[in-house]
């Protein structure tokens, strides 16, 4: 019983620490230049509580369940030598576990004209394709710089023939996928495959399966916009409620949560079907084992619940509020540092960060600490907060930020250990999807519309600006401490030749 408490509390802190700088910020901008409605302060209050209880419910969940299973999966199906149905069963289980993830049910509430449903098969089967891909990857031991370059030159030449309304769209969507959801249940398929092989490379072919599967998205979606061909794709704000007294506001959110009991239990089912499926043919878990992923299960829903319902009712009116009240000051420049702010406190939030420092600070000895990686992952991405903002007040395409951003981050990879390009590439989606999606997103989308500007065009992209500083960010301070470790003489500095016999040679401890 004190062990599970322990995770609640853990938990509990890490959700608190990851919405409480978001809560700061719009307390503080509500006082002073952005006045908001009681009622929609009601409600964002409201909603941050229940966000913060689904997101510990959820991240208890996922580590219950998704962990296990996924890395008990990945055992039995690299075991299997049949590579017809390790493809099949790596499409199946990359399809139905996005489905469920929650940041891309909140994009797709979000995006005008394309169905809820449409975008999210197109995208969970992006996901299923590249995770297969990876798989393939990992079972032939093929350089993932390279295919990295090969994806996304494919990505920014079909995007030249897609239509605008979908460019920003699919590149969030590669950021949105990679989430609480999809990330424990891929890394941990990873560590089942790298457990079957022998080989000294297994263990570093491990990184780098959520750096591809969140390209399938991306090209799924460019795709869609090919074959799709919406006949309004004009964005329709939502109505601001108003609520006079605390029993409105809590019909309001009892008025959202059926739906979303609805919702979640379907984009859930596939999951328990699969898990159930193989548990009779394959993992046949007992006892306490199976109790412990069927618990993980039931908080995972719970907290999906709670979670989609804070986000929808409370947290995205707000943030859209604010973000139209601001852009409306006469001086509406000032949305671009207040971005900033609130990117440089959202990513010091996130519970990846803290894992990426620790495994920065490890391959490079310590010469790289975990302050300076922190430092330079927040700079970074309140510069990107910074451009996004940018984009809403001008218009500016998000071509001119992607294309060079990532020509740099690919550039880059050729200068740093190959490990740390893997690694690099995992996180930089994984640090994006919390608070992103369900706070910047809006706010971004209410200052586009109080701007005038075209919403899916301009305001769509925040995530994927999230998500690109760090490739930039990380790998210049890799790339400085290489260049460092080749012209020095200090023997407490780890050796350039020995990061290279790690990135390919060795099996790293992380």
């Amino acid at each position: 019983m004190n062990l599970y408490q322990n995770r609640f509390a853990e938990k509990l802190r890490e959700a608190l620490t990851a919405v409480s700088p978001t809560i700061g910020i719009v307390l503080l901008l509500s006082f002073t230049i952005a006045p908001i409605p009681p009622s929609i302060l009601l409600l964002f209050l409201f909603g941050a509580v229940m966000l913060i209880v689904g997101m510990m419910f959820f991240t208890l969940g996922a580590e219950l369940a998704m962990t296990p299973v996924g890395e008990r999966i990945g055992t039995r199906i690299a075991q299997s030598r049949k590579l017809g149905i390790v493809l099949l069963l790596c499409f199946v289980l990359g399809f139905v576990i996005t489905i469920s993830e929650p940041d891309l049910q909140v994009l797709a509430e979000q995006v005008p004209s394309v169905p809820n449903a449409v975008l999210i098969v197109a995208v969970a089967a992006g996901v299923g394709v590249f995770l297969m891909i990876a798989m393939l990857r990992m079972l032939f031991s093929k350089t993932l710089r390279m295919l990295l370059i090969i994806f996304y030159l494919l990505i920014f030449a079909l995007a030249f023939f897609v239509p605008d309304d979908f460019i920003s769209v699919a590149f969030d969507s590669g950021g949105v996928t990679t989430g609480p959801m999809t990330v424990p249940f891929i890394m941990a398929l990873g560590v089942g495959f790298a457990a079957v092989r022998s080989d000294k490379h297994a263990e570093d072919d491990s990184f780098g399966l959520v750096a591809l599967c969140s390209i399938g998205p991306i090209l799924a979606v460019l795709l869609l916009g090919l074959l799709y061909h919406p006949e309004n794709t004009a964005y329709t704000p939502s109505e601001i409620p108003v609520i006079r007294d605390s029993v409105e506001l809590w019909k309001y959110f009892a008025t959202g949560l059926p739906q979303y009991i609805k919702e979640i239990a379907i984009s859930l089912l596939p999951i328990v079907a699969f898990f159930a499926v193989f548990q009779i043919i394959s993992l046949k878990m007992k006892g306490r084992a199976l109790l412990k992923v069927v618990i993980g299960i039931l908080y995972t829903y719970v907290g999906l619940v709670l979670f989609l319902t804070g986000v929808n009712v409370g947290f995205m009116p707000a943030g859209n509020y604010l973000g139209e009240t601001i852009a409306g000051l006469s001086y509406r420049w000032v949305l671009i540092p207040i971005g900033m702010v609130i990117g440089y406190f959202i990513v010091k939030a996130e519970p990846a960060v803290y894992v990426l420092k620790e495994q920065v600070e490890e391959i490079t000895s310590g010469a790289i600490s975990g302050e300076a990686m922190g430092l330079s992952l927040s700079l970074g991405v309140a510069a990107s907060i910074g451009l996004a903002m940018i984009r809403v007040l001008t218009g500016i395409s998000i071509f001119w930020f992607i294309l060079p951003g990532y020509f740099i981050a690919l550039c880059l990879s050729f200068f740093v250990p190959k490990i740390f390009t893997a690694i690099v590439f995992d996180y930089s989606e994984i640090v994006s999807y919390k608070m992103t999606a369900t706070f910047l997103l809006p706010f971004a989308m209410g200052a586009c519309q109080a701007v005038g500007g075209n919403i899916v065009q301009d305001a769509f992209g925040v995530v994927a600006m999230v998500a690109m500083t760090p490739l930039i960010t990380i790998q210049v301070m890799g790339a400085i401490y290489k260049y460092r470790s080749e012209h020095t003489e200090d023997s407490g500095l780890v050796e350039a030749s020995y990061l290279d016999t790690w990135a390919d040679d060795d099996i790293i401890e992380l």
